[in-house]
């Protein structure tokens, strides 16, 4: 069994909780994403699961995002190396899992931190929480976003929040049908727990074969769209703009374009 580091995970009254602890704003490297998939495969294995979790051990941040540290001076295959994981293993890990899954956002999503919410089935954030794709700053791009966010709230709007970098609060995030639930704080886990057991409640052999139906019926081109944008990205990573920009992220300062 998986000894976990930079996770908790438990299981109460046939839910599962996955508790993302990686200080101080769990930032997403390979090692990260490898125990939350792990986390997801130990969950879809115990038939004493039915329902899952995913939240963070910090109100500063449900997570900031990619680990920009792992992709500064690197190359396009090591991004691609990453996206297989935060992406395709991410997406695949979800679409077999059988189980619905909650995103219980305690603080800010960023980035790929919204990558691991919008990957669950139900969202369910503080009223002190955001979304944001501050990708384009630092000269890169939120690849998936691409596909998932015109989808969500239309193609104007997506635009807009992609290529300024600018993040929404929760409460309009709830308005344009990102996020389910905006709660106070401290009813975040509360609130994903009494959704979680109320999927527990149900057959777990129906819920099992409809999630499967839905997860068909809504997929369609996704796969292979993210896979186009993940084209783009491992191009983009290459250009000395992107290094720019993630030299002066790195060093606090403004990016000379």
């Amino acid at each position: 069994m998986t000894a976990f580091q930079l996770l908790d995970y438990a299981v109460t009254e046939r839910v599962a909780e996955i508790t993302l602890k990686r200080a101080p704003v769990n930032a997403i490297n390979h090692a990260l994403i490898d125990e939350i998939l792990a986390a997801y495969a130990r969950a879809k294995e115990d038939d004493g699961v039915r329902a899952v979790i995913l939240t963070s051990a910090f109100e500063r941040a449900f997570s900031a995002g990619m680990d920009l540290a792992m992709i500064r001076g690197g190359s396009g295959l090591d991004l691609r190396r990453y996206l297989e994981k935060l992406y395709m293993g991410m997406h695949d890990a979800q679409y077999r899992l059988g189980k619905p899954t909650i995103a219980a956002l305690t603080g800010p999503a960023r980035a790929a931190g919204v990558t691991l919410a919008v990957s669950c089935d139900v969202i369910v954030a503080s009223e002190r929480a955001s979304i944001g794709y501050p990708e384009i700053e630092v000269g890169v791009i939120p690849a998936m976003h691409f596909v998932h966010l015109p989808r969500q709230i239309g193609r104007h709007k997506a635009f807009e929040l992609l290529f300024t970098g600018k993040s929404i609060g929760a409460a309009e995030a709830e308005r344009r049908g990102l996020v389910n639930h905006v709660v106070p704080q401290a009813e975040v886990l509360p609130k994903a727990r009494a959704l979680a057991r109320d999927f527990a409640e149900k057959s777990p052999v129906v819920m099992k074969l409809a999630r499967d139906a839905y997860m068909r019926v809504n997929d369609f081109e996704y796969r292979r769209a993210i896979e186009s944008t993940v084209e783009t990205i491992c191009n983009i990573i290459a250009t000395a703009d992107a290094q720019e920009g993630l030299d002066a992220f790195n060093e606090k300062r403004k990016p000379r374009w």
